[in-house]
């Protein structure tokens, strides 16, 4: 015991109940400087630090760029981390909501252009990569009011295949290798491509439910206040028939 009153210790003197409303005002009143958040801002962070160091000396030197593939290995390990951090431990924020997508577009997007801007990777990959990626962006702000399309099975690998990819034509590889990643990037791009066309299909069919529903919800209360007129006049017709009879 210690001697201090409840309402004093700022509670009520009850026993917090799992799942209850105490939970739930947690759930929202998470930090901000929370884990999740934090290995967030650092991915941010590590974006202009792995371009320094990719570019260094010309972009040619193979300690460098080894570097630089140690910092993007970092970007895309907390990329794995913060998300699952975030939802199993309550710690979901609306900053985290926002900056993850960006921090994870903007260092795959530095790579990628980075490689390009070498001559490392053809622009084309680059611009089909990065016009998905925005593309599908920009559709989840279309569809956001009518739900959210959970993340595939399609979408993890296309993940793990770009993140593959890049890192391997980050690092100055020659000989199988640099056939090995040449092959390892055509998949990406094959399941970016397929897997952008499933996100459009899927948010095409969620916005058409989600106007179906929100046009029947507007419809039910008329329906229901032109109800009673119909029974009405249905009675009033029945009266007349037989009045004639």
């Amino acid at each position: 015991m210690t001697g201090v009153p409840a309402s004093a210790a700022g509670g009520s003197g009850a026993t917090p109940v799992r799942g209850g409303k105490l939970g739930a005002a947690a759930v929202n009143q998470a930090s901000l400087w929370n884990i999740a958040n934090l290995l967030t801002m650092a991915r941010l962070v590590l974006v202009p630090g792995f371009v320094v160091l990719l570019l260094h000396n010309g972009g040619y030197d193979p300690a460098w760029r080894s570097f630089a593939w140690a910092a993007f290995a970092i970007a895309m390990i907390t990329d794995l981390f913060d998300g699952h951090l975030a939802r199993t431990y309550n710690l979901v924020t609306d900053f985290g909501k926002i900056a993850d997508p960006i921090a994870d577009k903007a260092i795959m997007g530095a790579a990628l252009i980075c490689l390009s801007y070498l001559g490392d990777l053809p622009w084309w990959v680059t611009g089909v990569i990065l016009f998905r990626e925005l593309g599908i962006t920009l559709m989840r702000f279309w569809v956001i009011r009518h739900g959210v399309i959970p993340a595939s099975r399609g979408g993890k690998m296309k993940t793990l295949a770009q993140g593959t990819a890049v890192g391997m034509y980050v690092l100055a590889l020659t000989g199988p290798l640099a056939t090995l990643r040449f092959w390892v990037m055509a998949v990406a791009v094959v399941l970016t491509v397929v897997t952008g066309l499933d996100y459009v299909r899927q948010a095409v069919v969620l916005r058409r439910q989600g106007l179906a529903a929100e046009r029947a919800a507007r419809e039910a209360p008329q329906a229901a206040s032109e109800e009673p007129g119909a029974v009405a006049e249905a009675a009033r017709a029945r009266g007349s028939a037989e009045a004639e009879r």
